[in-house]
């Protein structure tokens, strides 16, 4: 008689999902990859357009927090209202040039950090943040 094997399956547990928004390769690049190493399912984007572009397509999962540098992304009131009216806490990087403007300035932001931040100081407002906002998914009943 063949033996049976029951196959338990646990559920995953889900990781938060994170926006990386930032025009440059290589600090967008660092700070997922710290972010990735902390547990966090960390999406990289260049621009806000493109990253609110991605709900559009195929199945992409509402972030639980995002992280935007605000170095070069030529923001409009257009794309601030599209961003807030996503509810999603945002944490803001900038410089004083980009931190005065009014466009930001006039905003309520999750957390502002004025560069230079390091991505351990960033990493830990995200957990901060993603530990306040961030509901566990429900565990699973296996029977």
């Amino acid at each position: 008689m063949k033996s049976q094997r029951m196959i338990i399956r646990h559920p995953r547990k889900e990781e938060p999902v994170l926006w990386v928004i930032d025009s440059e390769q290589w600090p967008r690049a660092c700070l997922r990859a710290e972010l990735i190493e902390r547990g966090y399912d960390a999406y990289g984007f260049i621009t806000v357009s493109d990253a609110l572009d991605s709900l559009s397509r195929r199945a992409r999962v509402t972030p639980d927090a995002i992280i935007l540098e605000l170095r070069e992304q030529h923001l409009t009131n257009e794309l601030v209202g599209a961003l807030r009216n996503l509810h999603i806490p945002t944490v803001v990087l900038g410089g004083a040039p980009e931190l005065i403007d009014p466009l930001i300035k006039n905003e309520k932001w999750e957390v502002v950090l004025k560069r230079p931040v390091t991505l351990g100081k960033i990493a830990d407002v995200v957990q901060q943040i993603v530990s306040k906002h961030h509901m566990p998914a429900k565990p699973v009943a296996i029977t």
